[in-house]
């Protein structure tokens, strides 16, 4: 279905005269595609739009994404993962990397309001980590939701790790009903102090399977999470783990949610 039908079904859904409105229904999805590089070692682009296809989101947070590497032969990834999907791509630089860049992305079903990327705080010896945060216009007279893909500190020292989740919370929470949501590798198991950090001020919906299944067949810990706010107008319909495990080294997380607040 092409993007301009699929925001008019959006419309038709939303529009309900004389009657309460329709809630909003909205699929979101954080994929942590290894720059593109399968666990069997194959650079395979189009294997992995055909994983985010698969699921039809609305808004996709992306982390490890090459633009124009020597390792992934010159391409621009995003570019073509946005041809591919027929989503409307936004790319966060972390870092030069390898005669390109390095960094965070988001596709979205909607075009881009507008679009910011926040260097995360950083120790001088580790690597650079950044949040994208995209504002995107779900359908005439729908909400504007402020969209964010991150990918935080991976040290063995969580301190790196809690400075930065203390920042988004800084800079991404508004007290009232704005629509938000905080999606990416956090580099963090449920039950520690950076994920107690970001729950005392975000919702986190419990995955399905919260023991995504590692490249060597056995579980690993999660540590890809999609955080919302204000905790009381949405409700979660669905969150799992798709069973992917060969496009990246990692599974891509599908929450799935309604809006029940002001358009």
């Amino acid at each position: 279905m092409n993007r301009i039908l699929s925001s008019f079904l959006l419309l038709l859904m939303a529009w309900n005269p004389g009657s309460e409105p329709v809630p909003l229904t909205l699929r979101v999805l954080t994929y942590n595609i290894h720059h593109g590089e399968g666990t069997d070692g194959r650079v395979d682009l189009s294997r992995l739009a055909g994983v985010v296809t698969s699921v039809h989101p609305d808004l996709v947070a992306l982390q490890e994404v090459d633009a124009r590497t020597e390792r992934t032969s010159g391409v621009d990834e995003l570019a073509e993962l946005a041809r591919l999907t027929d989503l409307h791509p936004a790319f966060g630089k972390t870092m030069d990397y390898g005669g390109g860049e390095y960094g965070v992305a988001v596709l979205s079903r909607w075009p881009l309001v507008a679009a910011h990327n926040d260097p995360l705080p950083n120790l001088p010896d580790h690597e650079p980590r950044t949040a994208l945060t995209v504002e995107v216009a779900v359908g005439e007279g729908g909400p504007r939701i402020e969209f964010t893909s991150t990918h935080l500190d991976q040290g063995r020292d969580p301190e790196n790790r809690l400075a930065q989740a203390r920042y988004l919370n800084e800079r991404l929470v508004r007290d009232d009903d704005h629509p938000t949501i905080l999606a990416g590798d956090m580099n963090a198991r449920p039950d520690t102090p950076v994920m107690d950090v970001l729950e005392a001020r975000w919702a986190n919906p419990p995955a399905a399977d919260p023991s995504p299944i590692g490249p060597s067949g056995r579980p690993r810990l999660r540590v890809d999470y999609v955080l919302i706010r204000p905790v009381t107008r949405w409700r979660v319909v669905e969150s799992s783990i798709v069973d992917e495990a060969v496009a990246s080294d990692h599974r891509p997380l599908l929450v799935v949610l309604e809006w029940t607040g002001p358009r």
